[in-house]
């Protein structure tokens, strides 16, 4: 049986933090818990050695993301367990997904439900996410922010370059295994309601989720945002033509404009796959050094 080390990034989440090491422990003696403390101002500190987890402090808050790529910097196993220091995940569901893993996956996510999503409007925006992700990918994702998870450490450690240092590490790291052909599974899970106060901004992080989307897929798959967009000055291009060539008989300069941009537009799509090829390469080089 693989190692397993438990990171859990926390803020201020001494309440959730006192329900789930017990539990954890209970379940997992030997396993290597590490609490990343981002700037807490709580009795953090003290929970992690009641309960023998290792406790890594930041000096200042670095957000979510940037706790969690120093906990997996910090982590031995050979599995990663990543979880939310709030309450809302059950170390009851770890054996779940160390089972699917088990399976031949190399990142099994726990997605929620619809109705255990905090909120109707976040529920919402997180299917329009999960759809947007998914066809930027090519496959389907069920629950693209999910903070929990069992992933093979190895794979993991390879995209901490990628992650932001914000709530959007989950999106990031998702899209990133789709895209270099890392087999993903979902196990569905029900969220309890959190421990105190989310700290995630539904404008702010929702237009930084987005972004994310855009980014990754456009660094794995430029084609895909790229032809699309191209198609779309094509078509505008062609159907103005049309109607100024019927109704006066000439290309008019706009039409011209759009073709262009049709045109550069697919060119900046072939020379972004090129470069994203690169990325492939860099990243099988790296397996052949870890094998």
């Amino acid at each position: 049986m693989p190692t397993i080390s438990v990171i859990i990034p926390a803020k201020n989440e001494a309440t959730g933090l006192n329900q789930i090491l017990p539990r954890i422990r209970s379940l997992y003696k030997n396993a290597e818990v590490i609490v990343v403390d981002d700037g807490s101002g709580d009795d953090t500190a003290d929970i992690c050695a009641r309960y023998d987890a290792v406790h890594l402090k930041h000096p200042y808050s670095m957000g979510n993301g940037a706790a969690v790529k120093s906990g997996a910097r910090a982590a031995n196993g050979e599995v990663l367990v990543l979880m939310d220091g709030d309450g809302q995940h059950n170390p009851d569901d770890i054996p779940r997904l160390l089972a699917k893993l088990d399976e031949g996956y190399e990142m099994v996510v726990g997605a929620r439900s619809f109705r255990t999503q905090a909120g109707l409007h976040r529920a919402l925006g997180n299917i329009g996410y999960n759809r947007l992700a998914s066809w930027m990918t090519g496959h389907r994702i069920e629950d693209l922010t999910s903070g929990f998870r069992a992933v093979r450490a190895a794979k993991f450690k390879r995209f901490l370059y990628l992650l932001p240092n914000g709530f959007s590490y989950p999106t990031t790291i998702t899209m990133a295994f789709f895209r270099s052909a890392y087999p993903v599974a979902y196990v569905p899970i029900e969220a309890a309601r959190r421990e105190g106060r989310s700290k995630i901004r539904l404008l702010k992080d929702g237009v930084r989720f987005l972004v994310i989307i855009m980014r990754i897929g456009t660094l794995f798959s430029p084609m895909r945002l790229f032809l699309p967009v191209s198609a779309v000055f094509f078509l505008f291009g062609l159907g103005y033509y049309t109607y100024t060539y019927l109704s006066w008989g000439r290309l008019t300069i706009m039409s011209a404009l759009l073709f262009i941009a049709s045109m550069l537009t697919f060119l900046i799509g072939i020379v972004s796959e090129q470069v994203s090829s690169l990325h492939y390469k860099s990243n099988e080089d790296d397996t052949g050094r870890d094998a």
